[in-house]
């Protein structure tokens, strides 16, 4: 009897695992080889930042305060609501990747090959939240360099901030999955995840929800990116959050949980 033993095969766990990080640096590499994409999406957050800032910043101040014209005030009120609408709309590259995979041939030929199944979507997560947390610091970055500042928040507040941030990134990343999964054509993913770049406009990111019209009032409240808002706007700023930080913790687990599924049984599903 031979003492020789027939060499292990890897576990389930540590294909998955080894399978996601190659996947992950794949799409890394993807986004470092075709940055376009990334550019024009971090274009239009920076825009407006920009534009309510110096050319609409004493108005919208002084209409938001009831006294006089306060520019810093603002720029303290708007940087949260932009580092969101950031997510939002850097999730909308992930859409349109996915749907590229899909549509190109290259997920047929992982589905030959001896692969875990769901590293292929779970490289595309994984990469779109670094994605994501980089363009957030990005634009943070340029609120500091004219004039945001954050009154009084503690380290904890801090990690706090930057962990619904990650949390808030996660959860619309799986929704971008799956719209990516569901679409025809690339340009069709990208139509889909508009509302993720177009919700923010309708929030509390520019304006209080209580200086909208009154039949507008629910639409802008009920909605994931104000309670977001506001309780990053609380952890960063000192303002009442309330009940919003309950209500964002629970649409970010929901919308991930849904996006999960959702992305999951398409992604399962066989091809025709």
């Amino acid at each position: 009897m031979s003492s020789r033993t027939a060499p292990a095969h890897p576990g389930r766990t540590t294909l998955a695992l080894r399978n996601s990080s190659t996947m992950l640096r794949r799409n890394l590499l993807h986004m470092r080889r075709y940055p376009s994409m990334t550019l024009q999406l971090l274009l239009t957050p920076v825009m407006l930042l920009l534009l309510f800032v110096y050319l609409f910043g004493d108005v919208m101040s002084a209409g938001i305060g009831g006294g006089g014209a306060d520019r810093s005030a603002y720029i303290a009120y708007l940087v949260p609501g932009i580092l969101l609408m950031t997510i939002g709309g850097t999730t909308i590259g992930t859409a349109v990747s996915v749907s590229m995979d899909m549509t190109e041939g290259i997920v047929a030929r992982f589905r030959t090959m001896r692969i875990h199944r769901g590293s292929i979507l779970i490289g595309h997560v994984v990469g779109s939240v670094l994605q994501c947390l980089f363009s957030v610091v990005f634009v943070g970055a340029i609120g500091v360099a004219i004039g945001f500042r954050s009154t009084g928040a503690t380290v904890l507040e801090w990690l706090a901030a930057f962990g619904l941030l990650a949390l808030f990134a996660l959860a619309l990343t799986w929704i971008a999955v799956g719209m990516g999964l569901v679409s025809p054509t690339p340009e069709a993913a990208g139509n889909n995840a508009m509302p993720l770049i177009f919700l923010p406009l309708i929030s509390s990111a520019f304006v209080p929800v209580g200086n909208m019209p009154g039949w507008f009032q629910p639409i802008a409240e009920y909605q994931p990116f104000t309670p977001t808002i506001e309780t990053l706007r609380g952890l960063l700023l000192g303002t009442e959050i309330g009940t919003n930080g309950w209500i964002a913790l629970a649409w970010c687990l929901g919308l991930a949980a849904l996006g999960y599924f959702w992305s999951k049984s398409t992604f399962e599903r066989d091809p025709k």
